[in-house]
Parts: C-alpha cells; structure tokens; sequence
C-alpha cells in the first residue's frame, strides 16, 4: 500500500503548499483522508483518476479539510462517474456537506447524483468497515467551530496509517498512533505551544509511548517550514509519496 501526499499545508497556504489532502491505495483500497479547498487541482495535477477514490475520510469541518468536496463532487456529476461513492466523517458531515454545497454553488446540494453516494456520520471510539478499510475514529482537541474532530486510524491490507488531524495534544493521540506502520501528525509549531495545535517538541516527548513504525509531520506553519533541513523526522511534501 502507499499513501501520497495531495496536499500536506495549513489553512493559510504555508510554503505555498496545498491544503490537506491524503491519497491512499492498494491492491483492494483507494481512498482519500481529508479533501481540503485545493484538492481537485491538486489530484488532477498529479494525474489521480477521480473515479477510482472509492471512500473520503474527512475529519473535521474547516475549509482546509472539507472545502473541497463541493468541486469533487460537481466533477464527477460532470465527468459522469459511474462508481459508488461514501463520504465519512463526524457527525453532521450531512448536513454540514449540504450547507457547504449551497454556498459554493447554490441549488447543488439538491441535485441527485448519477452514481450511488452514502454520506455516513461516525462515532469516536465506534470503528467503521467500508469495504476492505476499517477506520476507528478518536477524539481530537482543535477548538469549539468546525467540529467535531476526528483523528483516525485506518487499517487495510494489513497496514496501519493513523493521522493525528488538527489538534493539541490529547492523550487520545497514544492509542491512536501505537505501533501504527504509518503515523501522519501535525506539527504546526517547534517548540511553541498554542490552543488547538501541535507542535513536534510536545510530539516528540510521547514518542516513546506511541512508538510508530515511521513518523511523517504534517500541516506546518512557516516557523517548521523555516527547519525543515534541522528536523530530525521526516517532514511531508505535495506530492510525496510513502510505502507502507
């Protein structure tokens, strides 16, 4: 299985780089984590065929996360996608979905699909099959507008990706991320401790109790941007792609 990197930046386009946007597949998987504002360009520039995505995985409501689904979704009506669909997220991701849709291209929310698509609302600690891809959502700390937030562990094809989202540290992140072949966590600060966001010296000093296989850091501000060739862990690029 590999996981690339559509887009790994922040909500204010730090270094130029595209809002979170994950694409993962395998012999039996192909799914997106996240779907931020630049996601469709992102994936057409990287030439990833749309109509093969099976499941997105979104978890949170804020435009880096969520905004691009309003122009997947009027993509495929137009390129006539055939394949079904199921978008999943925290709970409301069904109506939030359609109030998004509305104002970004009104009456769209109305329209019905020409493939089948499931819109499924998840439950933190309640895990989740779709197909060959079990998600366990966590509950994540990143605020009071926007949410629920969600990070998630997804196993397939005897794989473990976990993504920490946007958050602070919880403690919810250990479970979350233990022995995972893949952990994906933000690092938006240094050393700098914030509401609502991680920054990699509170990351590093639980490592030894989450213990991931490998470490990729994620949704960076300028200030990790700014250290990116002093790190000591493997820092995310649009585009990268990682074996799992």
């Amino acid at each position: 299985m590999q996981l690339r990197f559509v887009g790994c930046g922040d909500a204010l386009g730090s270094g130029g780089r595209n809002n979170t946007c994950f694409h993962a597949t395998g012999d039996h998987v192909n799914f997106l984590i996240d779907c931020g504002a630049t996601s469709l360009p992102a994936l057409k520039r990287l030439g990833i065929a749309r109509e093969a995505i099976d499941l997105i995985l979104i978890t949170h409501f804020h435009g880096d996360h969520f905004g691009g689904l309003p122009f997947l979704l009027l993509d495929a009506q137009f390129t006539r996608r055939s394949r079904p669909l199921a978008i999943a997220g925290p709970q409301g991701i069904e109506t939030r979905l359609a109030q998004l849709m509305e104002a970004l291209f009104e009456h769209s929310s109305k329209t019905q699909p020409k493939f089948e698509l499931s819109i499924v609302a998840l439950k933190p600690g309640e895990r989740c099959s779709f197909g060959a891809v079990d998600v366990t959502p966590y509950p994540v700390v990143h605020g009071e507008s926007g949410g629920p937030f969600l990070a998630y562990r997804v196993e397939a094809e005897g794989r473990v990706i976990a993504y920490s989202a946007d958050t602070e540290w919880t403690e919810t992140l250990i479970p979350l991320g233990r022995d995972a072949d893949l952990l994906i966590a933000e690092a938006y600060y240094y050393d700098k401790v914030v509401k609502n966001h991680l920054s990699l010296t509170t990351l590093e000093a639980h490592l030894p109790e989450i213990r991931p296989k490998r470490l990729v850091l994620t949704h960076m501000s300028d200030d990790m941007l700014g250290r990116l060739d002093t790190l000591s862990y493997t820092a995310a690029s649009d585009g990268m792609v990682v074996e799992v």
